[in-house]
């Protein structure tokens, strides 16, 4: 399952699709209405679960890439909403995990979504409160040093499990440089 970030669709993931060339099936890769910003994640996750159980049922193991704030979505569907029942891997993309400065100036009345991404914000804390759920899961955080959107981009790490940083200069070259996509295609490939 592949879940994209704020101002994406489905089709971010198109060079991560075919570099996969089929050998990831099924593949599901939902498109989640972030209205910009103003849908909160923990709403967003409760989407993304609704999605996985149509597509999926509600047993099937499954591994999980989540991109900038898909990744925070897919973490809160993971730790909040039992998802780590029945998630084998978890990879984070260049998400916020840790919060990121870009979403400081953003009001939460209108924009929910974004200033969950706030360090610190109450949803973070929420989820570093208790890791327990992520520690049965084996986890992996992928980011790209100079990130302008996970600002400071080693921030885009989750808690715990491995970290790797990407030999990328940009946010978006995390789902297009082959010296993402390499990586993230071994790693999503392997048992």
């Amino acid at each position: 399952m592949l879940v994209h970030g704020l101002f994406d669709t489905a089709r971010v993931f198109d060079r991560l699709r075919r570099h996969l060339d089929g050998r990831r099936e099924p593949l599901l890769i939902p498109d989640l209405p972030l209205r910009w910003g103003s849908t909160p994640i923990e709403s967003s996750a409760g989407l993304l679960a609704r999605q996985i159980e149509m597509a999926f049922g509600d047993r099937q193991p499954i591994d999980i890439l989540g991109f900038s704030m898909g990744g925070v979505i897919a973490r809160t569907w993971i730790q909040l909403l039992g998802g780590h029942r029945r998630t084998r891997r978890f990879l984070s993309l260049g998400s916020p995990q840790q919060g990121t400065l870009t979403a400081l100036p953003w009001p939460g009345r209108w924009l929910g979504g974004i200033a969950d991404l706030k360090p610190a914000s109450p949803l973070l804390r929420k989820l570093n409160a208790d890791l327990s759920p992520l520690e049965e899961v084996a986890c992996s955080s992928y980011y790209c040093a100079l990130d302008l959107m996970v600002v400071p981009g080693p921030r885009a790490v989750l808690p715990i499990g491995e970290r790797r940083p990407l030999a990328v200069w940009t946010h978006r070259q995390l789902l297009r440089h082959p010296a993402a996509l390499t990586p993230l295609v071994e790693e999503l490939l392997r048992g």
